[in-house]
């Protein structure tokens, strides 16, 4: 079978088997020290007081949501271009999507969050899309409510120098460790803060809603619960394997930034593409590299192409409220013209650690080449 070229994929050596191994041998397969020793880690390479480990990023975004106080009645803004989960979330709590368009950069328009924001609006999520990140300074002189983070794509990216997710001008951030991810833990997540209440109130929620230091003295056996929580842990030995890799995370950035820049290199000439580019004060952690060609027919026929070489492309992704459920809940399509444009020309290139430079040179071939048959047909 010839070789298949993923979009993306996981990372895993001999030092992440080990430490998983350890963990699994050690006297706890869950809510033991690994647990804690993550988040300390986390938090601090982020820059935040505090991290709580969740056993997805979309558990982290539907306690973030319920701690945020969201409710029926209530309106989530955030961005059309992102995945599910960051608008499921508020319908979780009964709440009210509200999509907003994109910029050329495929980030969240903040002019619209503008026109959008009314009395109703407790929560906005940008979202980093593909690692570039979102000035979170501009959107909290503009909404003093709930702000959170969905840096699911952007775990070691920069604004201005500052960390994504050191939560400067927001509430919470939210990071996926899903195997496609700059890191991974198999399936996972974390929501950084500097609001000890927020904190001490998102690890109650993650554990069923059960307050251990609310233990009356005269029960030391009790499991106080306080709220409706859930069980979102996550375990000893997945976040042996955070820890393992967050060691290597510098690396794997830095490689996806020397595979984006010969895509840019490469690229940059040609008339049928458009590269999405970082600004001065941004630095992009390319969990996805996406360009942009002419309309649908031509994506359509470059995906197909593409795949048909085993090179495994993917779309990222079709604004949410074009779902069929978002649509039976009635939302229309038209409400974010640019979103939806951006959607028809998409398309995520592969951008990986271990994507040798012979396989990008095939990938990038091909793409030159299916462009030089259009031209000569």
């Amino acid at each position: 079978m010839d070789k298949i070229i993923p979009y993306q994929r996981q990372f895993i050596d001999e030092d992440d088997i080990k430490a998983v191994s350890e963990a699994l041998r050690s006297d706890f397969l869950t809510t033991g020290p690994k647990v804690k020793e993550f988040e300390e880690k986390f938090a601090n390479h982020v820059n935040s007081k505090y991290a709580v480990a969740f056993s997805s990023g979309t558990a982290a975004l539907h306690l973030a949501c319920l701690t945020a106080g969201l409710k029926q009645g209530d309106e989530l803004i955030t961005s059309a271009i992102t995945f599910l989960a960051s608008a499921n979330c508020a319908l979780y709590c009964n709440a009210k999507p509200v999509f907003v368009d994109i910029d050329l950069q495929g980030l969240m328009d903040i002019e619209d969050v503008k026109e959008k924001i009314n009395e109703k609006t407790k929560v906005i999520i940008p979202i980093h899309y593909g690692g570039m990140p979102v000035n979170i300074k501009e959107l909290r002189e503009n909404f003093s409510g709930i702000i959170v983070e969905d840096s699911c794509h952007a775990l070691g990216a920069l604004y201005n120098k500052d960390k994504v997710g050191n939560c400067k001008y927001s509430d919470m951030t939210i990071f996926s460790f899903h195997p496609v991810k700059h890191i991974t833990t198999g399936e996972g997540g974390m929501i950084t803060t500097n609001n000890k209440e927020i904190y001490e109130k998102l690890k109650v929620l993650r554990n069923h809603g059960i307050d251990h230091d609310k233990k009356p003295e005269q029960e030391p056996w009790a499991t106080p619960m306080y709220e409706l929580g859930f069980n979102y842990r996550l375990t000893d030995f997945q976040c042996a394997l955070g820890i393992s890799q967050l060691n290597k995370l510098d690396n794997f950035i830095k490689s996806a930034r020397k595979i984006a820049e010969k895509y840019n290199q490469e690229l940059k000439n040609n008339l049928n593409i458009k590269i999405i580019k970082e600004k001065p004060e941004q630095f992009n952690s390319y969990h996805l590299y996406s360009i942009l060609v002419k309309n649908k027919e031509i994506r359509l026929k470059l995906y197909n192409y593409l795949r048909k070489n085993n090179i495994l492309v993917q779309v990222h992704y079709q604004p949410i409220y074009l779902q069929p459920y978002y649509k039976n809940l009635g939302y229309k399509e038209g409400t974010c013209p640019k979103a939806e444009d951006f959607y028809n020309r998409l398309l995520s290139l592969p951008i990986y650690p271990q994507l040798s430079e012979q396989d990008q040179n095939f990938v990038i071939n091909k793409i030159k080449g299916f462009f030089e048959k259009r031209e000569n047909e």
